[in-house]
């Protein structure tokens, strides 16, 4: 990727997870040192259940690049993300109650990796999350169209669900290690520094596909093994 030649465009990697993570054990300042690198202009660091380690990150953000405060939440209905938060989103909660908690902050909400078989959003009988996922589409302002961990037809499925309920799509890598990260990415049409830019460019976004190799994903077990050893397991 040579994102910083194009100029006027934004490069952006939405989802991705560092050591503040239960599931990562990724360090956040080289994490921007290779979204530097990579050309990306903004990183969504969207940890499980919490900000802190976003938070930290964007303060010592290097010039160039936008470090987005986001988490992923495990609502009552299925995953979610928020982005541009200032507070924790709680899980367990509805995703009616969970998008709304994300919009009072002045937050996007997004519906990650929705038809991963292992990390799907909705119900665990196919008619069931069926019926949850068209619920969610109603909540969202994107969907994650493309997922770099995502197995099988997860990504074509999620592609046309997006265009079939109108929703733009976005790439991400879903990172949960430094090797992953920008694996894929949006391209957006102008820059943004908020959530309300960003949501007047998300339906002109260009999907970067990439594939984060299995192998690499399979740190992820010892990232948990490791964070459960350091107290930092994943919050109920």
């Amino acid at each position: 990727m040579t994102a910083s030649s194009d100029a006027g465009r934004s490069f952006a990697d939405l989802h991705c997870h560092s050591a503040a993570s239960f599931d990562s054990l990724a360090d956040p300042r080289k994490m921007m040192a290779k979204a530097v690198r990579l050309g990306l202009t903004h990183l969504a660091i969207t940890d499980h259940e919490r900000i802190d380690g976003a938070q930290a990150a964007a303060e010592v953000a290097p010039p160039g690049l936008q470090v987005i405060v986001g988490e992923e939440i495990r609502s009552a209905d299925g995953d979610l993300t928020g982005l541009f938060l200032r507070e924790v989103v709680p899980p367990g909660l509805s995703a009616a109650e969970t998008a709304a908690a994300v919009r009072e902050q002045g937050g996007l909400v997004g519906l990650p990796h929705p038809f991963d078989s292992f990390r799907s959003s909705g119900g665990s009988q196919a008619s069931e999350a069926e019926q949850k996922l068209e619920e969610l589409a109603a909540m969202v302002d994107y969907v994650e169209s493309h997922n770099a961990r995502a197995y099988r037809d997860a990504n074509p499925l999620a592609g046309a669900f997006a265009q079939r309920h109108g929703l733009p799509g976005v790439a991400s890598s879903d990172a949960h290690s430094l090797t992953e990260l920008g694996v894929a990415s949006t391209v957006l049409p102008g820059p943004f520094s908020t959530a309300r830019e960003l949501q007047a460019l998300l339906p002109q976004a260009e999907i970067v596909p990439g594939r984060a190799s299995y192998y690499v994903r399979l740190w992820t077990p010892l990232a948990k093994l490791v964070n459960r050893v350091k107290g930092n397991g994943r919050i109920r």
